[in-house]
Parts: structure tokens; C-alpha cells; sequence
């Protein structure tokens, strides 16, 4: 550009100044004089932010007129660079331009619930606050990874934390990475140690485990003291509370605890989980708070408050989730109850041991009564895991006594040792407490409700320390007070571990001989002739080996069982998941609970309950485990249960019922003993070991019975009102409007094509060629050092190697276990880092400007191209909305969000001055025009569809926030009077008149606050559009190319061309559409009987021409498009319509790398029509 000196006088609206805001050039709005030597400038800078400076003479120095010689700008820069800088805009601002990038980026195919979850119900909140309650099964990882990986394309999110049960957290890490690409540290202890500082402030990107952090005061500190874009926790139902007076004192727990502060640090705040709601309204509403405290303060109380969850909380139902063809997406699913009868020999040894367990859980209950209740509980759990091994097979529970006389003998030996009588702990020099593994202290664990619970959140080596200490509980715990007391208690241990011992040597296991009739009958082949599998779960490790080695010599090879347990690790985990998957001679996989967590294994569609766990949670969640997406079997259930046993016949109730509900709602109800209200008044532990100790009494079974029957009714009334409440909040799935959302936004992928021509041009710029080696694979022999430097400025804690040994550019190319392919998509740190290169050399071309060529007929006059970035804030100066438009500005002003310039080509060498030459009159003006019609046709129309999707819930917000806090406030003016009445009769209140009055005023000031907040949320301002680059484009006869005539005769050819593919496809039963004039990418849209979108670019030439040509955008499109692409040739006879030709290529331009430096390409005909086909 030129420049020139500048006198006060000088500087007018619409001047671009150089010198005033350091070396940018700038745009004067207006200009005001300020005494008699001074003026006020406002002017509009790059970024298109408003600002002003007061300028006297003596200010003028360093300040220049950009083009002050008077001439418009040159349009001089290469287009080649132009192109390439272009793109790179384009690119790094993906998810301005396409719609849904993340998709397009990422290694899966989502479903319709899922698009729906992320792209219309969170992505347009701004910020966040959501509870993701979907059925189990229906992909909640996906639907976070999609949202976090969204927002950070649109630069929203550059500090994401996740916070999982501990098992899970490696499961997290690694489908964060292999799904999306994305990078996340997984916290651990030695990170904590060596970090200098606040761990979290080292580690933008990162996953903890839910009690890892919630248990250790000094992270909960340092959490407190910083801010995450995006925070997200998984099965979030475990950071429940409870309300413990009228007035909202809560029993906080320490998960709880740190569920308040992420809802404070975070900008954008997740919930996950498929059981929100454990029965009680209260409890619930309360989980609620953490997600807005203000329209759920309080306790519920259904007189003075109302439940709305609408724009907080989504949840999908298994029965209601379809695929894109509108088909279920879970098979159906049968359970069956096996009932068997023991036999005499294991009949007389339940006896013998539940008896033994009645008679030392009285005495745990009378050492309770004397103070010792640690001890007391310690006892209990004991004899309840003993009495879970007693139903689960001969090796368990003679194993299990085996260890506890054992335990039991040491105790003895050790009183004689020190000659003592009284007894106390568990094992000598031990508490009787459980481990805690994370803060190295010790905690109650009162029921085995907690143990379930606290399992899922360790570690493997914390796994297998606590397992360590509780079989030390459960072997050694005893209620013996003396020295004799605890010698009878070993001699009637010796007696059940011969009896035991000859039931197992007897061989005569009536539930193993179940097992083996279902293992016959099933373990067939398919109808392909491959064959089944079954997944068997069991409590015990015990129970583990012993069939391990029965089920092998039953089915004649060792190797056709797998193992899993707690003490695996997860590498060993997915390895034996990867056998059991791709395996044809595996076929059965043994697993407990701890190792089921998190392994989705729906190549089996068989499944027993080999034991039934105590929590009925866990039965939902361990045929979760094969009845989830991708299955397309009816899966199958058996659940093995002892007949004439205490704990049976609850089972077997309990069953039976579920199993005559089930038959009514012919099978339509999933989920029913997961949905967490079926016990919520008593939990089923509470009712078996009710049922162990006083089963024998009429009355008690009874009850039980009766207690077991309404519990179901109760739990399934509550899922069909739920179901009944999901659906009137209108989250059922609308597969063909998101069908349609999706072909919409597969218009403008970017992803493989363009990213792939763009990284070509981008290298090949910088000295660098992609060798190509396998197909759609290749190879970088070295990363230039400048991209290797931009790496480690964008982001230090993603260095870029050297070479990498293969990349692709498909998602669906990036897996081998032979070879280390890394996918460059959108987010990977060598295309940002090229990207960023790209622009720090060429950005300046962009404003240069550059002249190109329209050879398709996109304009008939020089016309100007604007690419203007546009971005709407609330009031609260959040950015809700970011776009791209590129205005042409011609006669008139067209907007499009589909770059014009991809079509466009660089002036050939004889036609370069006549481009050149091409003026646009009145520049200055129509760089107005190009603001005003981003404005006017890009801003104003998304202020009003954002006005219509965020207006109505603030307003919903708005309306339940001042129901809520005013009943609040009321409430504490009630109590305020009622106290000071107390206190005017001489009595003291529960609460003082004047805490009361403070209370109340609280919520009138919160109220007031949070409206103020909601008003701001209301108020949509846009920035001024900022113009990012230039171009002008000249029409081809402009400058020395076709004549009218031969565009004329062209345009002809070109019509009846698009005409005769038209018929084609209306023939074929497809619904073509044909896109406006020179569509950049394609001609026609045709859509099949099954919804499926193709493209089809057509290419007429008049019979017998040699040669076409194909542009630059048109490869990157193919290849972007893949299958859903095709190129139609159409050979034009001179003897009219009826005598064209036509022919379908596939794939047509895999044998052409694609490169944005290569504007076009021309191809042989011949070539082209020999690989083509008839329409079909």
C-alpha cells in the first residue's frame, strides 16, 4: 500500500490511517474537533473494536494516510498466496463455517439424540448450565466429547476439566483422544507433589477422579482458586445431599462439596448421569442447586414450589432413542429367572452357615449396644460378604472359611502371647476400620451400599489395597468379647469348613449344572455360522477360578475363556475385551463388577447373573453393558437363583414380579430395577439381610413380600411418570428434521479434502512434500522448524515430533496396530501451528487484496469480495454468536457462507493486465456496502433466531427464579414473625427473629441480583463487522478469455447437460434438486428413498471434445464428500436431447492430490468416460 503524510484537515470518515494504533492500519468513523487545535478520532480497528484518540498537530509525525496518492488499492498480491491465506482463515475459524466441525473431525458416527444433545440443546446456551441425563447405553462420552471439542474449535474452551469415577478416568482419556483427538492429563499424586504451585494451573486440559480430589482438602483449595471454560462430571448423581431441617441446612458431602465450587469456578458446567433422580423430590431439586441455586433454593415443598427441569436437564429414554432410518437403536431385550433346588448335602451347609451368621450378628448387635458400633459394623459386614459367598459356589464359601479360621487361629495365638483375655479390632495391631486409599485415613463403611460405591471411584492400585483390606475385614472381623468366646466361635468355623469341603468335593453344584444346560444350548453358532458368546458375572474372585476351570473342561479348551477381575489391569482389560471381541475361540468371558465398569461388550448378546448382586443398580448396569449401541441382537438375561434360601426367595419375588410387569408393557419398559426409585424408601440389602436373620418367621415373610410388591409398583409407576414427563418436555428424537440438519451442514465440511489440500499447499510452501504411501496414508519426513516453534507457543504441552511416520487425513485411516498414524484434522497441533505460519507470512495479503478470475459465471461485472467476521455479545459481554460471511459487491450485495473465491482461478499470464486494469468505482463506498450487507443480511437475521431460542427460556428462568426466592423470602418473614411472637412471650425460637429477617432479606437481594443478571443475558449487541480480507473478481471475458458467444453456447451446453442428470435421477426414484448457477462444489442435491444425500457435479462438453476442466474446490469437495459424491459426464449431441450421453464416475478424483495452490486442473474426456458407469 502507499502511504502518505496527514494534516488535521486530512482526516475524514472513511480514511485509513497508518501510525495510530502501532503499526495496523485503522478506519476513521468520525471526526470532532476538540477547541481550536485539536480533533477527537474514532475509528474502527482490525479486530473491528471501536475506540478513539485525541489528536493535536503535534500527534501527526508518525501518522500516514494509507493510499494517499489517491489511486484505489492495487488488488497486486499472488492469488496463489492469496488463496492459501484465505483458507487458512477459513480453517482456523472451522467452526464459524462449519456448522458442525466437530463431527466432520472427529473418529465417530453420531446418532440422532446425540446431534441433537450438543447442537440444540447445549451448544446455544450460553453459558452452560446442564444436566445430560440420558438412559444408560446412549452415549453421554460421545456427547461430551463432541461439546468439548465444538467449543474449542469456536475458541470457547481453553481450560476443560472432567471429573469421573475413578475407574472410568483412563476410559475418559483414552476415547478423548482416539475418538476426538483431544489431549487430557489424567491427575495423579506424583503430579500433585512436583507441581511448583496450584497442580490445576499446569494442566489446562485434565481428568480427575471424583473422590481423588473431593477427599483431599488441599486440591479442593487450589481448585477454589482457579477457572475452567468447561467443566464436566460424569455419573454426577454421586454428589447428592440432603435437606436436615425445614429451614435448608443440607448435609453436604465432600463430593457435594466440590460440586459447589466447579459450579462456581466454571464457566460452562455439565452433568452426567442416567439416575438424577433417586425417588425423593426434595433430594433431587437439591442436586438441582448446583446448576442454579436460585430457581431451587429451599426445601421442596409442593404448596409453595413447582419441578420444571425445561432447558436444564435432557433425558432420553432407551425405548424412545431411533437411528437415522428411524429405527429402534436397542434391540429388545428378555430376562429369565432360573430357579433351581439345592441339593441335601448344599442344603444343610446354607443352614449350617446362615445359622452361624444369625448367631454372630446378634452378638455384633449386643457389642453395638455397648458402645463399640465401629466394631459392631465391622462384624456385620463380614457376615454378610460370608453369607453372599454361601450363595455363590462351593470354592467361595469353603475358601472364605478357610481364611477366617485361619485369621481367626492368629487372633488366638496372639492373646496366648500376651496373655490377655479381652479381644478388640480385627486383626491384631489393626483398626477395625476400612482403608481409604485416598487420604490415608481410615472410614466406616457401614453397608456394602458404600463399598459399590466407593469401588467405581479407585484406581487399579487403589483397587487392589482396598480389596487387600477388606478381605482382611472379612476373614478376621469377629463378635467374640474372650478368649473362649472366640475359641467355640473357631471350633464351629472348623465344623462348616469339612462340611463345606465335602460339598465341593462331592461335585454334585446344582447351580454349576444350570450354568453348564445354558452354556450347552447357547454356545451354538449364528445362522453365519459364527460362533456365540456369553458374558457370565460373578461377585467373588473365588467364584471366578472355580469356574474358570469348570467351564474350560466343559467346553474342552482352556482358551476359550477370558478373565477379568478388580486386580486387572486396564491395559490387560482392553487387550482381553479386544480377544473376546475379535477372538472367534474365545467364547466366554468371566467378570465381577469392578472389572465390568466401563468395558462395552456388545459382541456378545448372551449374559448370566452367575450371582445376584445385593445392589439392583448393578444388574441394570452389567446388562448395560452388552445392551447398548451397536448391538443388533435380542440380548438374553438369566439370572441364577437357589430356591429354599432366605436371600433366594426375595430374589425370586422380586423377579417375578418385575417379570409380570414387564409382560404387561410387553417389554417396552427398560431400566426398571436401574432407575434408582424401586428401594428408595428400603434399600434391597436392607431386605435381604432382614430376611437372613428372621426369615423363618411367618410374619417377616410376609412383610417382605408385601414390601418387595409395592416397592415395584412404586418404581415402575415412577418410570412410566417419568417417561410421561420426558416426553411432554419434548425431547423425543425428530430424526428427519436432524437427518436434514445434518445433510445441511455436510455441504460444508472441511474435513479430509480441504484439510488436506490446504496442508499439502501449506508444506509445500514451507519445503516440505506428503509422500504418499498406503492408500490415503502418508508420510512427513520433516516438520520445519518454524511449525515446530508455532507447536510449542500454542500450546507448550503438545510438541510436534520431528517426522511423522504415517498421517491421514480420514478419520476412519487413523486406526492400525502395525503403525503410528496420527489424524490431521481440525484441533491437531501440527495443522493449527501450520495454520498459524500460513497467516503470520500472508496475513498482510488478505488486506492487499488480489485479483481473480470468475471462469463459471459467478459474476458479469468486476465486483468486490469482502470476508467479514461478525460477532453478537449479551449484556453480560458473552460472545453468543461468531460467523464468517463473504459479501460480494457488485450492481448489488449478495451474501453467502460459502466462499466465492474457491471456484475463482489466478489471471494466466496474457491476461494479467487486463485484470489488473479492472477498476471497481467509489472503493472506500463499497467497503461500506460490504459492512452494511454483512450487517443487514448476516447480523440482524442471527440476532433474531438467537432473540427466538434464548428470549423464551430466560423468560421461563426469569419467572420460576422470582417464584422461588419469593416464596423463600416469604417464608423467613413467616418465620421472623413467628420467632419475634416467641420471643415476646419469653420463650426462645429454633431461629431468632432477626437471623430470620436477614434471611429473608438474602433472598430479596439474591432475587434482585439475578434479575439484573437475566436482563443482561436479554440485551443483544452486535460489533462492528470487521472486514478480514479483500479480493476483486473480474468475469474471463473481461480480461481476454471466452467471448459472449462462447459463454453463451457453454451456458447452453451446460443446462442440458444438468437436464439430462435431472431425468436420471427422477428415473431412478431419487429426489434431485439443482443448485443456483455455478454452486461452488456441485450442480444437483439428490436424495434416495432412505434419506441418503448425494452430490453430483456435472460436466456437459459437446460430443467428441477432448478435454475439461476441473477446479480446485471441485477435487476438495469429492474428497470431503467421499461416497456421497459422484461426477456425471454428460457428452451434448448436436442431434439433440434425446441423443446425450451420460455416465456416472465414482470416486473421480482419488488419482489427484489435492492443493489450494493448484487453482485447476484439466482432464483428458476419454479417461474419465472409460471409468465411468450407467446412472443407478
Amino acid at each position: 500500500m502507499q502511504a502518505g503524510a496527514v494534516g488535521l484537515g486530512g482526516i475524514t470518515p472513511g480514511t485509513r490511517l497508518s501510525g495510530l494504533v502501532g503499526r495496523e492500519n485503522v478506519e476513521v468513523i468520525s471526526v470532532h474537533a476538540v477547541g481550536e487545535s485539536a480533533s477527537e478520532v474514532i475509528f474502527r480497528d482490525g479486530t473491528g473494536a471501536i475506540d478513539s484518540r485525541v489528536l493535536s498537530a503535534d500527534d501527526l509525525d508518525h501518522i500516514m494516510i494509507a493510499d494517499a496518492d489517491g489511486q484505489q488499492t492495487k488488488y497486486d498480491a499472488d492469488p496463489r498466496e492469496f488463496m492459501l491465506a484465505a483458507e487458512a482463515l477459513r480453517i482456523k475459524n472451522a467452526a464459524l463455517y462449519d456448522p458442525m466441525a466437530a463431527v466432520s473431525s472427529s473418529n465417530i458416527e453420531p446418532l440422532p439424540h446425540q446431534i441433537r444433545a450438543v447442537y440444540e440443546h447445549m451448544l446455544p446456551q450460553v453459558p452452560l448450565r446442564f444436566l445430560l441425563a440420558d438412559d444408560p447405553g446412549a452415549g453421554k462420552t460421545i456427547m461430551a466429547g463432541l461439546y468439548l471439542k465444538e467449543m474449542m474449535l469456536r475458541s470457547d474452551c481453553e481450560r476443560a476439566l472432567i471429573v469421573s469415577p475413578g475407574g472410568l478416568a483412563d476410559q475418559w482419556h483414552e476415547e478423548l483422544q482416539t475418538k476426538f483427538g483431544l489431549s487430557f492429563d489424567v491427575l495423579t499424586m506424583s503430579m500433585v507433589e512436583s507441581a511448583r504451585g496450584n497442580v490445576f494451573d499446569d494442566h489446562p486440559y485434565l481428568i480427575v477422579r471424583m473422590d481423588q480430589v473431593s477427599r483431599n482438602e488441599q486440591l479442593i483449595d487450589q481448585l477454589r482458586e482457579v477457572s475452567w471454560d468447561v467443566a464436566i462430571v460424569d455419573e454426577a448423581h454421586r454428589m447428592s445431599a440432603h435437606y436436615t431441617s425445614w429451614n435448608g441446612e443440607v448435609k453436604t458431602t465432600k463430593r457435594f462439596t466440590l460440586g459447589r465450587v466447579l459450579s462456581q469456578r466454571a464457566q460452562h458446567f455439565l452433568l452426567m448421569t442416567a439416575t438424577p433422580h433417586a425417588g425423593k423430590e426434595e433430594d433431587f431439586q437439591l442436586f438441582l442447586t448446583l446448576l442454579d441455586r436460585d430457581r431451587f433454593e429451599g426445601p421442596y415443598r409442593s404448596e409453595r414450589h413447582r419441578t420444571d427441569t425445561r432447558g436444564l436437564m435432557r433425558r432420553m429414554v432407551k425405548e424412545d432413542l431411533l437411528t437415522f432410518e428411524g429405527k429402534p437403536l436397542f434391540p429388545e431385550r428378555r430376562a429369565y429367572t432360573v430357579g433351581y433346588d439345592l441339593s441335601d448335602a448344599e442344603q444343610e451347609l446354607y443352614n449350617r452357615v446362615s445359622e452361624y451368621v444369625r448367631t454372630e450378628m446378634g452378638r455384633a448387635d449386643r457389642i453395638g449396644e455397648q458402645g463399640q458400633s465401629r466394631r459392631r459394623n465391622s462384624v456385620g459386614f463380614a457376615l454378610t460378604v460370608l453369607q453372599r459367598r454361601l450363595a455363590s459356589s462351593p470354592e467361595a464359601i469353603t475358601r472364605s472359611l478357610e481364611r477366617r479360621v485361619e485369621r481367626l487361629r492368629q487372633r488366638l495365638n496372639e492373646i496366648d502371647r500376651v496373655g490377655t483375655r479381652a479381644i478388640g479390632g480385627t486383626s491384631p495391631g489393626a483398626d477395625e476400620q476400612f482403608f481409604d486409599p485416598y487420604d490415608h485415613a481410615y472410614a466406616t463403611m457401614a453397608d456394602l451400599d458404600d463399598f459399590d460405591d466407593a469401588d467405581g471411584d479407585m484406581s487399579e492400585a487403589e483397587r487392589a489395597r482396598f480389596e487387600e483390606r477388606m478381605e482382611q475385614v472379612v476373614d478376621s472381623a469377629t463378635a467374640a468379647l474372650t478368649k473362649e468366646e472366640l475359641a467355640r466361635e473357631i471350633g464351629v468355623l472348623e465344623e462348616l469348613v469339612a462340611l463345606s469341603k465335602s460339598v465341593w468335593n462331592a461335585s454334585d453344584d446344582r447351580k454349576w449344572n444350570e450354568l453348564r444346560q445354558i452354556l450347552s444350548e447357547q454356545l451354538l453358532t449364528d445362522p453365519d455360522g459364527v460362533p456365540r458368546k456369553i458374558i457370565v458375572f460373578t461377585e467373588h474372585r473365588d467364584t471366578i477360578n472355580y469356574l474358570q476351570r469348570r467351564i474350560a473342561a466343559h467346553i474342552g479348551k482352556s482358551e476359550a475363556v477370558e478373565v477379568i477381575h478388580g486386580g486387572t489391569s486396564r491395559a490387560a482389560r482392553l487387550a482381553i475385551r479386544e480377544q473376546f471381541t475379535h477372538n472367534p475361540s474365545v467364547r466366554v468371558l468371566l467378570a465381577t463388577d469392578a472389572a465390568g465398569e466401563g468395558l462395552n461388550l456388545q459382541r456378545a448378546h448372551l449374559m448370566v447373573n452367575y450371582d445376584l448382586p445385593w445392589n439392583p443398580n448393578r444388574i441394570e448396569q452389567r446388562f448395560g453393558r452388552i445392551h447398548r449401541i451397536g448391538q443388533s441382537e435380542v440380548c438374553h438375561l438369566w439370572n441364577l437363583v437357589a430356591k429354599g434360601t432366605r436371600e433366594g426367595d426375595v430374589f425370586l419375588t422380586l423377579l417375578s414380579k418385575i417379570d409380570q410387569m414387564d409382560q404387561a408393557y410387553m417389554g417396552k419398559l427398560f431400566h426398571v430395577l436401574g432407575g434408582g426409585t424401586i428401594f428408595d424408601n428400603k434399600p434391597l440389602r436392607e431386605l435381604l439381610v432382614e430376611a437372613i436373620r428372621y426369615g423363618d418367621l411367618p410374619e417377616v415373610r410376609e412383610r417382605l413380600g408385601s414390601v418387595i410388591d409395592e416397592s415395584v409398583s412404586h418404581g415402575l409407576q415412577a418410570l412410566i411418570d417419568e417417561r410421561a414427563l420426558v416426553r411432554d418436555m419434548s425431547t423425543e428424537s425428530n430424526v428427519e428434521a436432524i437427518r436434514e440438519l445434518m445433510e445441511r451442514a455436510r455441504v460444508r465440511r472441511l474435513q479430509p479434502g480441504y484439510i488436506e489440500a490446504f496442508t499439502r499447499s501449506a508444506l509445500w510452501r514451507l519445503g516440505v512434500r506428503l509422500e504418499a504411501r498406503e492408500p490415503g496414508r502418508f508420510e512427513i519426513h520433516r516438520v520445519p522448524p518454524r511449525v515446530m516453534r508455532a507447536a510449542r507457543i500454542l500450546n507448550p504441552a503438545a510438541p510436534l515430533p520431528k517426522r511423522y511416520e504415517r498421517v491421514t487425513f480420514v478419520p476412519t485411516g487413523a486406526s492400525d496396530p502395525k503403525l503410528e498414524i496420527s489424524l490431521i484434522a481440525l484441533g491437531h497441533p501440527l495443522l493449527d501451528a501450520l495454520i498459524a505460519v500460513t497467516l503470520e507470512d500472508l496475513s498482510h495479503i488478505l488486506e492487499r487484496g488480489t485479483v481473480l478470475v470468475d471462469r463459471r459465471g459467478l459474476v458479469n461485472e468486476p465486483t468486490l469480495l469482502g470476508i467479514v467476521e461478525e460477532t453478537i455479545t449479551d449484556g453480560l459481554r458473552h460472545v453468543v454468536s461468531r460467523h464468517f460471511d463473504y459479501v460480494l459487491s457488485g450492481t448489488t450485495e449478495t451474501v453467502s457462507e460459502i466462499p466465492p473465491y474457491l471456484d475463482c482461478d489466478a489471471p494466466r499470464s496474457d491476461e494479467v493486465e487486463n485484470a489488473r486494469a479492472c477498476e471497481v468505482p467509489d472503493q472506500h463506498g463499497r467497503l461500506e456496502l460490504i459492512r452494511s450487507a454483512a450487517y443487514e443480511k448476516g447480523v440482524r437475521v442471527r440476532m433474531k433466531e438467537i432473540h427466538a431460542q434464548r428470549d423464551h427460556e430466560i423468560e421461563r428462568t426469569r419467572t420460576q427464579v422470582k417464584d422461588r426466592l419469593n416464596a423463600e423470602a416469604q417464608l423467613w418473614y413467616d418465620r421472623a414473625a413467628m420467632s419475634h411472637d416467641e420471643e415476646l412471650a419469653g420463650r426462645t425460637p429454633r431461629t431468632s427473629s432477626a437471623s430470620a429477617q436477614r434471611h429473608a432479606r438474602e433472598m430479596e437481594e439474591r432475587l434482585e441480583r439475578r434479575i439484573g443478571e437475566l436482563d443482561a443475558a436479554a440485551k443483544l449487541t452486535a460489533k462492528s463487522p470487521r472486514l478480514c480480507a479483500r479480493a476483486l473478481i473480474v468475469p474471463e471475458a473481461l480480461v481476454g478469455g471466452q467471448s459472449a458467444l462462447f459463454a453463451r453456447d457453454t451456458a447452453e451446453v451446460d443446462q442440458r447437460a444438468v437436464a439430462a442428470v435431472m431425468k436420471a435421477e427422477q428415473m431412478l426414484g431419487r429426489s434431485p434438486r439443482e443448485m443456483p448457477h455455478s454452486n461452488p462444489g456441485f450442480d444437483i442435491s439428490t436424495t434416495d428413498a432412505e434419506g441418503k444425500q448425494m452430490f453430483i457435479e456435472v460436466k456437459g462438453r459437446i460430443e467428441g471434445a477432448s478435454t475439461f476442466t476441473v477446479t480446485a474446490n471441485e477435487v476438495a469437495f469429492a474428497r470431503t464428500q467421499q461416497e456421497h459424491h459422484v461426477l456425471a459426464l454428460v457428452s451434448v449431441s448436436p442431434r439433440g436431447p434425446a441423443h446425450d450421453q451420460l455416465r456416472y464416475v465414482y470416486d473421480p478424483f482419488a488419482h489427484i492430490d489435492p492443493a489450494v495452490t493448484t487453482l485447476s486442473y484439466n482432464e483428458r474426456w476419454d479417461k474419465y468416460w472409460q471409468r465411468g458407469t450407467q446412472p443407478a
